[in-house]
């Protein structure tokens, strides 16, 4: 039977072993949890709180901010060497043009316009994929 040590020294290689691999894992695939998760956690407060006051600013102003979140969001990720979501980035993209189309009064076709985007970054996706080893 092992003793109270034993298990926390078995505890302690575990714990180094296994933040070793999540670094490396990171490191492959060049993302840092810790600071994707902050800025996750940012954007995700931006978020609510522009959303709970909707009703304070003129109309598009909450699409404008939900597409400039999104693409802040992919801009912090990019300058800190973290893998940018393309989902998130073509929605910033969509949400902030029909924001534009709201406050200039024109009616931007939405739902058109984010399946042409998701389908050709489907197809972009999948031919970067192909040609990797």
């Amino acid at each position: 039977m092992l003793n109270l040590q034993t298990h926390a020294a078995i505890a302690r290689i575990t714990t180094t072993e296994q933040q070793w691999k999540e670094a490396q894992v990171a490191e492959d695939f060049g993302t840092s949890k810790p600071l994707d998760k902050q800025l996750e956690a940012i954007a995700w407060a931006l978020f609510l709180i522009m959303s709970g006051g909707i009703r304070l600013v003129p109309e598009g102003t909450w699409l404008i901010g939900v597409g400039l979140i999104m693409l802040g969001l992919n801009l912090a990720r990019y300058v800190n060497h973290i893998k940018t979501s393309g989902f998130t980035t073509i929605l910033g993209l969509v949400a902030l043009l029909a924001g534009i189309g709201d406050m200039l009064g024109g009616d931007l076709p939405v739902l058109a316009i984010l399946l042409i985007l998701v389908g050709i970054y489907l197809i972009f996706r999948n031919v970067i994929q192909r040609d990797r080893p």
